[in-house]
């Protein structure tokens, strides 16, 4: 067991942490299995045959969707809660990766996923820090095991109930330490210690290794009813040298060869035929055109803001978290006519996109109209201006991105262009058709309903904001009730000139997708 992991697992057993939910009636043990694999930041367009082989045939022979959405903002944290959950920011309550939760910590932001966090969030909330139950949570009410891998921490989102050291419970592998903590020491033993990984290295071996662990630990003994497998890459590499380098492609045919391993030990067991795998992406990926430090611009205009607020955050002041191409606003007091004053700022900016507000301003859209306006909500939210235009290494999607002007990132993602809005998602498997693709829009909250919809939990997979998939389905599913796709406009005319900005959206069965949503300010001719 390496220093981090052992970290980790004090960390995690000293902190108070929800209890199992009671069982529910036992589920009758599901004829067919469900594998979900996690590409983090892969985009769509970046599955071929030369560079994705094992996905691309598994597309071949299964269901590809054409028009997949994560959910905003579309950065791990949040849209890997939407696929453990089913549920809208609004329901789950992360809305970001980097948040400020005064109950947790009153003075800066912090990482949703860092584990003392997340028994911290569980404490302060009563067990309630995501506040709708993961799919693992479900499974196991009704006697079904799992097993969550993930060379990440996102993956602790999706199973961190503390659990007994003993024989047949569901593990969970997370960055290299583990649920219950007493798996690390068999885990690290037959695989050795969890990767390091230098600042300016990818994540390769991070993945290969939790692959490993999954194939040859955790599934040692048998293949339950649902796994996930969540992989770093292409994320870490993108945000390092940009969507389409050679570190990048590396990296996706990196995570292909793992899914590879999965498919063929799945094969060797004699499982393929009675699988259904999934791979999914959380978000897609933009390259970083443009970078602005949005506290300083703020504090240059004259409000009182900064990235942390030493003593808490007093009327009067403005908490700033980046979230790459989204910037999320607390505001002391939630004073109403600072959050005015604030919109009214940003819409004059040639760096802002799309701006929503926790109370009514011109010119911005509502939290609601984005599933964001969760209880601990921010003031206001900013997704950064973007353009359709390519990199250097020919990747379309430009973005703007809140970071210092010397930051390194060359790649990001968390606004709402196209390019990270629109996620991979294939399917292949016994309940799924054959040689199809699906452009109907789907979504990051409609894999965990479609997940229990297979197993056969379809009373669990009902209470979800995410639709059952029916139409990629050979079993019987929810019918198709109703498509519409709409755009909503904001403005505010000023004496100068005129703020503009537009939402595109889609609805399958009253479940809304985020297209797109930019804006922009036309000064007038003096």
């Amino acid at each position: 067991m390496n220093i981090r992991s052992c970290v980790y697992a004090l960390a995690f057993a000293a902190a108070v942490c929800p209890a199992p939910a009671p069982a529910a009636e036992p589920a009758k043990a599901p004829s067919h299995r469900v594998v979900l694999v996690v590409f983090d930041g892969m985009r769509p367009d970046f599955v071929s045959a030369e560079e994705t082989p094992n996905l691309w045939k598994l597309a071949q022979r299964g269901v590809r969707f054409a028009h997949h959405h994560a959910v905003y903002l579309c950065s791990t944290e949040v849209n890997g809660t939407a696929l453990a959950t089913g549920a809208y920011p609004s329901r789950s309550t992360v809305v970001a990766n980097y948040d400020f939760r005064p109950r947790i910590d009153p003075q800066k932001p912090v990482g949703i996923e860092v584990p003392s966090v997340v028994s911290r969030g569980d404490e302060v909330s009563g067990g309630r820090y995501i506040a709708t139950p993961t799919v693992a949570e479900i499974l196991h009410a009704h006697g079904l095991k799992t097993v969550i891998a993930g060379s990440k921490q996102v993956a602790l989102l999706h199973d961190r109930m503390r659990r007994a050291n003993e024989p047949g419970v569901s593990p969970v592998l997370y960055e290299g330490a583990a649920l219950p903590p007493a798996l690390e020491g068999p885990v690290h033993q037959e695989i050795g210690d969890f990767p390091p990984v230098p600042a300016d290295q990818d994540k390769v071996a991070r993945d290969a290794w939790t692959t490993g662990a999954l194939l040859r630990e955790l599934w040692r003994d048998a293949v339950p009813p649902y796994t996930l497998l969540w992989l770093a890459e292409p994320d870490f590499s993108q945000h390092a040298t940009g969507p389409g380098s050679a570190q990048s492609l590396a990296a996706i045919r990196s995570s292909d060869e793992n899914l590879g391993r999965v498919l063929a030990e799945l094969d060797r067991r004699g499982l393929r035929d009675t699988t259904d795998v999934f791979v999914v992406s959380d978000h897609g990926f933009s390259t970083v055109a443009w970078k602005v430090d949005v506290a300083v611009e703020l504090s240059l205009a004259g409000f009182k803001t900064g990235r942390v607020a030493l003593g808490g955050l007093k009327p009067g002041e403005v908490m700033v978290v980046g979230n790459g191409g989204s910037t999320i606003l607390y505001v002391g007091g939630h004073d109403p006519e600072l959050c005015r004053r604030l919109a009214a700022f940003l819409q004059i900016r040639d760096w802002a996109g799309v701006i929503f507000s926790r109370v009514p301003a011109q010119g911005t859209f509502p939290l609601a109209e984005a599933h964001i306006d969760s209880p601990e909500a921010p003031d206001l939210v900013v997704s950064l201006r973007w353009t359709l235009d390519r990199s250097r290494t020919g990747a379309p999607g430009l973005q703007t991105s809140d970071l210092s002007p010397t930051a390194k990132k060359e790649g990001n993602h968390a606004s709402l262009s196209p390019y990270d809005m629109h996620n991979t998602l294939v399917a292949s498997g016994p309940d799924l058709r054959r040689g199809v693709v699906d452009t109907l829009p789907s979504g990051n909250t409609d894999v965990a309903p479609t997940v229990l919809w297979i197993l056969g939990l379809r009373d669990e997979a009902a209470t979800m904001d995410g639709r059952v998939l029916g139409e990629a389905l050979t079993i019987d599913a929810p019918p198709l009730r109703g498509y519409e796709i709409r755009r909503l406009e904001a403005s505010r005319d000023t004496a100068g000139g005129l703020w503009r900005q537009y939402l595109q959206l889609s609805e399958v069965n009253g479940v809304r997708y985020l297209d797109e949503g930019n804006g922009a300010y036309a000064a007038r001719a003096p």
